[in-house]
C-alpha cells in the first residue's frame, strides 16, 4: 500500500495527495520517525479498509505517535485527511473532525483536499487538487469510469467516486468501476459500502433480481 511517500511524507499515494517523507528510498540517512509513520500508515489504511477496526486503530495511534515528535500540526493534518480518504472511499461520509482540529496550521493545498473530501470544493481550489482527482472533478458523467480506471492507485479512484457519489454526480458506470476497484483488492469495507448503494439502486429502479444478486455477494463478502 503506498501511501506517505515523497515531500516528507506522502500523504496518499493512492489518493495522489500531498507528500510528506521526502525520498525516503534515495537518501542515506532517513530519520527513525519517518519509518515508523509510513509503515504504521501503510498498515492502518489497510486494515481499515479490511474491516479490521482494532488494528487500524492501533496502527494510526502509532504513525501519529511518530508524528507528533516533530512537533509539525501540518504533518499531523496530513494524517489525518488520509484516514479521512480512507473514510470517504468506504462512503463513511462524515465529518473530518481530526484535520478541522488542525487546519489553520494545514497547507493550502491540505484545505483544498478536505473541502474536495467533504464536497466542499471550489472551482479556485481544483488546481490544488492531485491531478488524477482533478480529471475526475472535471470528467462529464461518460467520461468518469474511464477517468477512475486510469488512475494507478486504487485508493484514488474509490476516493474520487465517494466525492462524486456525496455531491450526487457519480453515474452508473463509475459505481461499478467502485465496485470493482474495492472487490480486486479485496478491500472487504468499501466493497460491502458500493455494493449496498447498488442494491439500493435496483430496488429503487425496482429490479428486485438485480438486488437479489448484489445482496449475494454481499453475503458472500460480510465477514
Amino acid at each position: 500500500m503506498t501511501v506517505f511517500r515523497s515531500r516528507l511524507f506522502t500523504l496518499a499515494s493512492a489518493v495522489g495527495l500531498l507528500m510528506l517523507l521526502q525520498g525516503c528510498a534515495s537518501q542515506p540517512a532517513v530519520p527513525d520517525w519517518q519509518l515508523s509513520a509510513k509503515s504504521a500508515s501503510d498498515r492502518f489504511v489497510t486494515a481499515y479498509l479490511t474491516g479490521n477496526t482494532r488494528v487500524e486503530a492501533l496502527e494510526f495511534d502509532k504513525a501519529r505517535q511518530a508524528l507528533s515528535s516533530t512537533g509539525r500540526p501540518d504533518a499531523l493534518a496530513r494524517l489525518e485527511l488520509l484516514r479521512c480518504a480512507t473514510r470517504v472511499a468506504s462512503l463513511v461520509l462524515e465529518p473530518c473532525a481530526g484535520f478541522e482540529l488542525l487546519r489553520a496550521d494545514a497547507t493550502a493545498a491540505d484545505q483544498a483536499y478536505a473541502d474536495y473530501l467533504a464536497g466542499r470544493g471550489t472551482a479556485q481550489n481544483a488546481a490544488l487538487l492531485p491531478a488524477a482527482q482533478q480529471r475526475l472533478v472535471s470528467a462529464a458523467s461518460t467520461a468518469q469510469a474511464s477517468v477512475m480506471q486510469a488512475m494507478d492507485e486504487p485508493l484514488s479512484r474509490l476516493v474520487g467516486a465517494g466525492v462524486l457519489l456525496r455531491t450526487g454526480q457519480l453515474s452508473p458506470a463509475a459505481m461499478a468501476q467502485a465496485v470493482a476497484t474495492a472487490s480486486a483488492q479485496g478491500w472487504r469495507r468499501p466493497l460491502l459500502a458500493w455494493l449496498g448503494v447498488q442494491v439500493l439502486r435496483a430496488e429503487q429502479a425496482g429490479d428486485m433480481d438485480e438486488a437479489k444478486r448484489l445482496r449475494r455477494r454481499m453475503d458472500v463478502a460480510a465477514p
